[in-house]
């Protein structure tokens, strides 16, 4: 490579992570270059490239955006075979498209210098396979494919994704204009990104997973990360499949029978707790058959404030007695909303975590990689490594 193209590059990966960096903070190219000392001439020349910042200048606005300098001068990751749909509020989504891209690339990397690749399940699967027009028929195929029964329930979903080759990102975005995306095999995956803020409910990040697990089956034509905005038919597909695939439709249908002397919120919320989902999951399953669908959501209303003297208000349950009321980038409530809730650890993904011990057990990386692979500082990795048994 000429010195004249490592230049060039060394110019544009400056210039996209400054402009990366700023979004996340959320400032206007004034405010970023009033922090870190700098005219705004100057900050300007520095994020469209036309100039590359002296050494004093590269800590000055690393300070400023508080990240270490390597954050601007690592080269830029991109991803394009990604379907990632969210509210234009996210300001976020150049900083989450390269966190996803970078975690990609530390999971494959290790993957391949252990020798621990695993094949996705469902290749192929975009095929006569796979009924697309029915995705409540494309969700059992899926079952039969992770070797679970009409009457299992998914009680690991990260764990059952991770088994079938699909890699698991949970991260925290403090936004509910995003709760998850995805990444096609062709691109480092097929990977499920879930938005795990704690403000948004487990259950609603169990449902996002199973959500993007149907745009990996059902929709792999249509990702293209310069998409933003969601296609309607796409996400309700998207929903139908994740409803069914978390509770197959005979064996919902008999543990909702069996609780037939149970008042309609007991009835749901015993629903719930078997197929650990949301309570929002149960109903709209329910409304499916229902002559009258809205009637489901007010009569779990009714029932719920009688019961508990308080109505789950809009702002928590935003089109709660909606029918579609389970679009993926629909405002969802907060965990406090979400009645007797799962816990975090409901939701753990840990393949990565293995292999990085693995990797350090075996001196392939050291301890300082393996912290920041899995995003920890060296004193928190020396903790995690002291405390690893057999």
């Amino acid at each position: 490579m000429s010195m004249d193209m490592e230049v060039t590059m060394a110019h544009e990966a400056i210039a996209a992570n400054a402009r990366r960096l700023r979004k996340r903070k959320g400032l206007s190219q004034e405010k970023m270059a009033k922090a870190a000392g700098l005219s705004l001439a100057g900050y300007r020349n520095i994020e469209t490239g036309r100039s590359i910042p002296r050494v004093d200048t590269l800590y000055s606005l690393a300070s400023a955006m508080e990240v270490p300098v390597q954050e601007l001068l690592a080269p830029v990751l991109e991803l394009r075979a990604v379907r990632f749909r969210s509210f234009k509020r996210l300001r976020s989504r150049d900083q989450v498209l390269s966190d996803v891209a970078r975690w990609l690339k530390d999971f494959n990397e290790l993957e391949q210098v252990l020798d621990e690749l695993r094949v996705f399940s469902l290749d192929g699967s975009k095929g006569s396979n796979v009924d697309q027009d029915r995705p409540s028929a494309a969700a059992q195929w899926v079952r039969g494919r992770f070797s679970l029964s009409p009457n299992d329930p998914v009680r690991d979903l990260s764990g059952l994704l991770e088994a079938n080759g699909v890699k698991v990102l949970p991260l925290e975005i403090k936004s509910d204009a995003f709760f998850g995306l995805s990444v096609a095999p062709d691109d480092g995956g097929p990977a499920i990104v879930v938005n795990t803020w704690d403000r948004i409910s487990v259950e609603r990040w169990i449902f996002s997973a199973a959500h993007e697990l149907g745009h990996l089956v059902l929709h792999l034509g249509d990702y293209n990360v310069e998409e933003e905005a969601e296609a309607k038919g796409e996400e309700q597909e998207a929903n139908i499949f994740a409803g069914h695939f978390l509770m197959p439709a005979e064996v919902f249908r008999r543990e909702w029978d069996d609780t037939y002397g149970m008042s309609f919120v007991d009835r749901v919320m015993k629903v719930k707790r078997i197929f650990r989902v949301s309570y929002k999951t149960v109903l709209y399953r329910l409304s499916e058959t229902a002559t009258d669908k809205a009637e489901i959501w007010r009569g779990f209303q009714i029932d719920y404030q009688r019961r508990y003297g308080k109505t789950l208000h809009k702002l928590d349950e935003p089109e709660a007695l909606a029918a579609d009321a389970f679009r993926a980038s629909s405002p969802e409530p907060s965990s406090a909303g979400e009645p007797e809730r799962l816990s975090k650890a409901d939701f753990i993904e840990d393949r990565l975590s293995r292999l990085v011990r693995r990797a350090v057990e075996k001196s392939l990386i050291t301890l300082s990689r393996g912290a920041e692979i899995l995003g920890l500082s060296l004193q928190e990795m020396r903790e995690l490594s002291a405390a690893w048994v057999e």
